[in-house]
């Protein structure tokens, strides 16, 4: 078995691919090829069964995955984003790498008749906005509220016809907001929700831009990356009438979180955030909404974290192991 996975140099990425090389299979098939396509080369897992290639390419190029392309992949996990602050700040970038490109694949796809190939896309909650209820469901209607969230809604509904149509077996997974991220702050509006844990943690200082009253819906790196990992081996059948559907985090208020750190890590971790208010980003993250149904997901096998406090203990063994 063939799996690509665009993006792959991002934290989620390389994760994937690790586990991916751990596991061996998929689908009750050997996994004989991993394919790693970014912008940069993506770090190469060593894998003694496994042949491994790393590209890097610029995927909003003409022609730049025909080479991956060409060798018809059984799944392909597309990964590869401008994230919410960077695409709102940039429209044409965000176009070229969230839309442009992924319409591109796809057409890719269908040219070369992979109506079989499991083709797998990150969305995002962001892809929600406006006057919701107060629990949302997998149907309520799209609405964002930033140019992030379109572009994605946009891929949702493409990808959903072309599966409609028969060309290719899609599927897209909304992400919760990832809650630890490895590594430093990015340009993702969500970014603190990472930082106001990860750096008091590890004795760093860190900002909080938004209010605690303010609510996420969230979920671990460790879970998102079982679940995309589960969502190639979901019987196609199973994933109609429509493949986009939210997974199964929790919700969490920014107070909830400072308490789960207070009580993992001290007062003295607590300190060291500092609430410095950041408009901006606040209504970025406000306009997400924090409270889903995700009955589809669970029916399908999907699973999440049981609580905050386990994605901060989880996060926690990984520093240490």
């Amino acid at each position: 078995m063939h799996i690509a996975i665009t993006g792959a140099a991002g934290f989620l990425g390389q994760r994937l691919a690790q586990q991916l090389i751990q596991r061996g299979e998929l689908r009750q098939k050997p996994i004989t090829q991993l394919t790693l396509v970014d912008q940069v080369e993506a770090p190469s897992p060593s894998a003694r069964a496994i042949k491994v290639v790393s590209r890097a390419v610029d995927i909003t190029q003409p022609h730049a995955l025909d080479e991956m392309l060409d060798q018809r992949p059984d799944v392909i996990y597309h990964l590869a984003a401008v994230v919410s602050s960077a695409a709102e700040a940039d429209l044409e970038l965000g176009m070229q790498v969230n839309f442009d490109a992924t319409r591109a694949l796809l057409e890719g796809c269908r040219a070369r008749g992979m109506r079989d190939t499991r083709f797998i896309m990150a969305s995002s909650v962001a892809a929600y906005g406006g006057a919701l209820p107060e629990v949302l469901d997998d149907m309520t209607a799209l609405h964002p509220q930033n140019s992030y969230g379109a572009q994605k809604a946009m891929c949702e509904l493409l990808i959903n016809d072309v599966s409609r149509r028969g060309e290719i077996d899609g599927l897209v997974l909304r992400l919760p907001t990832i809650v630890i991220r490895p590594g430093r702050p990015n340009a993702a509006a969500s970014s603190f929700a990472s930082s106001i844990l990860r750096e008091p943690l590890n004795g760093e200082e860190a900002i909080c831009p938004v209010p605690t009253t303010l609510e996420m819906f969230v979920m671990s790196p460790g879970k998102v990356v079982d679940a995309l990992v589960h969502g190639a081996q979901v019987p196609r059948e199973a994933l109609a009438p429509f493949r986009a559907f939210m997974l199964p985090g929790i919700t969490v208020s920014v107070a909830e979180m400072l308490e789960a750190l207070r009580k993992a890590a001290g007062e003295q971790a607590l300190a060291l955030v500092q609430h410095v208010p950041d408009s901006r980003i606040e209504a970025i993250v406000a306009s997400w909404p924090a409270r889903f149904e995700t009955a589809k997901a669970s029916q399908l096998g999907f699973v999440g974290d049981a609580d905050f406090t386990q994605i901060i203990d989880s996060f926690m063994a990984e520093q240490h192991a």
